[in-house]
């Protein structure tokens, strides 16, 4: 194993999650950098770092130094340490004070700053505010040496040493030493099995309590994030049992004690004990309550007038209700909750500016929401009023101190409505509609639209087909398609699809099927419809077109197509600015996607812009509501968006959408997947693959069990 010292130039790519970064290392007494690799958080710019490991030659980015350890120290030389204060590891200096003081004080600097501070005041732009700004910022940086010299030496990169000081502060070795669980909970990036390994040289042994207890929530963490909401106790036990390698009664027994502290919580139901985490249950538990509440304490208002008015706007509107959609706008006024569900072509939309034009002439407040900016910029557009995402409706600040999304409306700052309309509500989980309705006041009526058949929700919950199965809030489906709807080959194969039939692929140029056995021929020839076929029938593919995958690795996987897009659509040139990181190359017009919730920069997951700028310190991003500053090391928010997940593309909706099915998806060929990408297309599905992929994933009607009680505690069968 080979052992390299020298300082860091730049940081090539840092990955969100904090497990995997890329960056330059200036090795001592050599000319030229090299690119290195590491399974472990960035370090800073000019720090100097001791790496082990071994030389690779990757088959893209040629060779580069694979990192198994790294150690960091603060930097000596003065370009190093120029490096280390450009990169605004102290607050105060930016990449112009840098230089002004190296150029004072050289490679004595940090000593400068250490021992005689008030010298920086000899600096041009420094005063005492900055100074200490200055001063503060590098006695952080000598704590953080402590907790860098404690991480390694219980063998966990130092490079993790800023997070935890981020979140611990100056109790950090204390909190650390007495409980180390807390740092996969705690920290981004560290996880259980790391904090696991700490807590061993630490003493704490195989069948400890605390082990037993943290291995648990991490098995609650894991369960959750496949959606369910709680899960049966034998399934806690014995998930957690392998992740220790102890024995199932110990983890019984540690369980049992969890409850009876009322720090996990159960539910018996069809002969079985169901836990939950505490966030969860809580969660449910409100969601039902306020359902049930707000149901029962709207105004009543006149069916007589409404009839009237919805007479005179389906005149004015040229438009003939079907029964159910006179009988649905009866039911907003009728009842505090109304579910609207419905397929594609029924009429919802239709449902919506009919239950607006009957609610405005009442003079009642209306808002309207949706889960994604995509799906909030569909519903302006059909109604011609406002709506917002979810998270802009409740005002979200940012993350509060229990790492959860803060609001600036909730039950003491409610929001000002008579009447709220949320669409697309399959994409909303349990924990989101908690956040909404704490924000509902009393009196304030709901109306709740989607379509059950579509994928549920990403989060745990299935808040939709929940309340639908309780029969306890009225809901209307509605099941006929319009005879306009009736034209469009895409809505027929839809329902088709939907009641478990092929689609008709051979009777109109909107919906094809183009059979390729290959998957590299099928991801050339979505490239060759992007780049070539498309645009000579008059579509922006950038605009008009969404490539779709049911998966991200593989030929036809999101990654790989996103790959060929770019080249294709969006190739370099020398004059085109460029940013690269080991994964992926961004260029100035790319389509990217936003991929977390940034609440200071107001974007969300699944917003799509596209790179408008590239300078040597961020890339900016054109939204449709305003351009966004990146800094390059947070450019691991952003994701080429050429091609996305089905999953990624709920909400939407494109002129065209481009499908690959093939062999290698089947795991994920599912009918509601298949009836998901279809639904999104206006004028054109292109779907290319095998026609064995396509009928299994017409077939296969089989969806994961969603472990939740929403609709029992709604219909009262628990409390």
């Amino acid at each position: 194993m080979e052992k390299i010292e020298g300082s860091v130039q730049s940081v090539i790519f840092a990955s969100s999650d904090g497990r995997f970064c890329v960056f330059r290392l200036q090795p001592e007494q050599q000319n030229t950098s090299i690119t290195a690799t590491v399974n472990a958080p960035a370090p800073l710019i000019g720090q100097n770092v001791c790496v082990e490991g071994e030389w690779v030659s990757h088959p893209r980015f040629g060779q580069q130094f694979k990192a198994c350890r790294i150690t960091v120290s603060a930097p000596s030389s003065a370009d190093g340490i120029e490096r280390f204060l450009a990169s605004g590891a102290l607050d105060g200096i930016g990449p112009v004070m840098a230089k002004r003081i190296i150029n004072k004080f050289g490679k004595d600097t940090l000593q400068i700053i250490e021992n005689e501070p008030g010298r920086l005041c000899e600096i041009g732009g420094i005063g005492k505010k900055t100074l200490k700004k200055i001063i503060d910022s590098y006695n952080e940086q000598g704590e953080l040496r402590d907790i860098m010299i404690w991480l390694e030496a219980h063998g966990v990169s130092s490079t993790y040493a800023g997070r935890v000081f981020d979140v611990y502060g100056s109790f950090a070795i204390e909190l650390m030493e007495n409980d180390p669980y807390r740092l996969a909970s705690d920290i981004d990036g560290i996880g259980f099995l790391t904090a696991d390994q700490v807590a061993g040289q630490l003493g704490i042994q195989k069948n400890d309590d605390n082990r037993i207890t943290a291995g648990i929530d991490f098995s609650l963490q894991q369960i959750a994030g496949n959606g369910h909401c709680c899960v049966p106790e034998e399934m806690v036990v014995a998930k957690t049992a392998k992740l220790l390698n102890v024995d199932d009664e110990n983890v019984r027994l540690r369980l049992k004690a969890e409850i009876t502290a009322n720090r996990l919580y159960t539910e018996y139901i069809g002969g079985e004990q169901l836990i939950y985490p505490d966030y969860l249950y809580f969660a449910e538990k409100q969601v039902a309550q306020k359902l049930l509440d707000l149901n029962n304490n709207a105004d009543s208002l006149s069916l007589d007038s409404a009839a009237e008015i919805t007479t005179k706007w389906e005149q004015s509107s040229n438009i003939t209700l079907a029964q159910k959609q006179r009988e649905s706008i009866d039911a907003v006024l009728q009842h505090g909750v109304f579910v609207l569900t419905g397929g594609p072509g029924t009429g919802k939309t239709t449902v919506i500016r009919g239950i607006l034009a009957v609610l405005q002439h009442f003079g009642l407040q209306i808002l309207l929401g949706a889960p994604t900016g995509r799906a909030a910029k569909r519903l302006t557009e059909a109604t011609g009023q406002r709506a917002v995402t979810i998270h802009r409706l409740l005002e979200a600040t940012g993350i509060n101190y229990d790492d959860e999304a803060a609001f600036g409306k909730d039950s003491d700052e409610p929001l000002d409505a008579d009447v709220i309309i949320i669409d697309e509500v399959s994409m909303v989980d349990i924990v989101l509609m908690q956040h909404f309705l704490n924000a509902v006041p009393t009196g304030c009526r709901i109306v709740l639209v989607g379509d059950v058949d579509q994928l549920p929700a990403v989060g745990p919950g299935a808040v939709l087909k929940d309340i639908l199965r309780s029969q306890v809030i009225f809901s209307l489906k509605l099941d006929e398609i319009f005879r306009q709807a009736q034209e469009s080959m895409i809505i027929h194969n839809a329902h088709a699809i939907n009641a478990g039939r092929m689609p008709d692929c051979s009777s109109s140029k909107d919906f094809i099927f183009q059979e390729i056995e290959n998957d590299e021929l099928t991801a050339q020839e979505i490239v060759t419809l992007c780049k070539d076929k498309l645009p000579q029938n008059g579509y922006n593919s950038l605009i008009d077109v969404q490539v779709l995958s049911p998966m991200h690795r593989l030929p036809c996987g999101v990654s790989n197509l996103n790959k060929l897009l770019q080249a294709a659509l969006n190739p370099a040139t020398r004059d085109k600015k460029e940013y690269k990181t080991a994964v992926q190359s961004f260029r100035v017009g790319d389509k990217v996607m936003q991929t977390k919730n940034n609440y200071e920069k107001n974007v969300f997951n699944g917003d799509i812009g596209f790179i408008k700028e590239i300078t040597a310190e961020k890339i900016v991003v054109k939204y449709a509501e305003a351009d966004v500053d990146y800094q390059l090391a947070e450019c691991n928010q952003l994701i080429l968006a050429y091609a996305m997940s089905v999953h990624k593309s709920q909400g939407s909706e494109y002129k065209i959408v481009i499908l690959p099915l093939t062999a290698g998806h089947f795991i994920m060929l599912q009918r509601n997947l298949l009836y998901t990408a279809v639904t999104r297309a206006k004028e054109k599905v292109i779907i290319l693959g095998t026609k064995k992929a396509l009928f299994t994933a017409v077939q296969n009607n089989r969806t994961q069990k969603r472990y939740t009680l929403l609709a029992e505690r709604l219909a009262h069968k628990i409390t």
